[in-house]
C-alpha cells in the first residue's frame, strides 16, 4: 500500500462516512502498536500501511466536509427561497 494510491469510496452518506473513519482510527492504532513494538532494523511495512490508512482517512474525511457543505448549501437555499416567497407576498398586500 502506498498513500499516493489511495481511493475514497465514492457513494457514502453521512453515517457511512463517519463509520468508515472510525474503523480507519482503529485501523491506525493497531498498525502504530505493532509498529512501536518491533525493532527499529525489522524489515517491515507498519509505516508505510498506516500512511496509506492516513491519506485514505483524509480523503474520507474531505468527502464528510463535502457532505455537510452540500447539506449547508440546501438549507440555505430553501431559506432564501421562503424569504423571497415572504417579500413577493409582502408586495401584493
Amino acid at each position: 500500500m502506498k498513500p499516493e494510491n489511495m481511493r475514497a469510496p465514492q457513494h457514502l452518506n453521512e453515517k457511512e462516512i463517519r463509520q468508515s473513519l472510525e474503523e480507519l482510527d482503529n485501523k491506525i492504532k493497531v498498525l502504530q502498536g505493532r509498529a512501536n513494538a518491533t525493532t527499529a532494523d525489522s524489515n517491515n511495512t507498519y509505516h508505510e500501511h498506516i500512511a496509506a490508512l492516513e491519506a485514505k482517512r483524509a480523503l474520507i474525511a474531505g468527502k464528510l466536509n463535502d457532505t455537510s457543505s452540500a447539506n449547508e448549501g440546501t438549507w440555505k437555499e430553501i431559506k432564501n427561497s421562503i424569504d423571497d416567497l415572504g417579500e413577493s407576498i409582502k408586495k401584493m398586500f
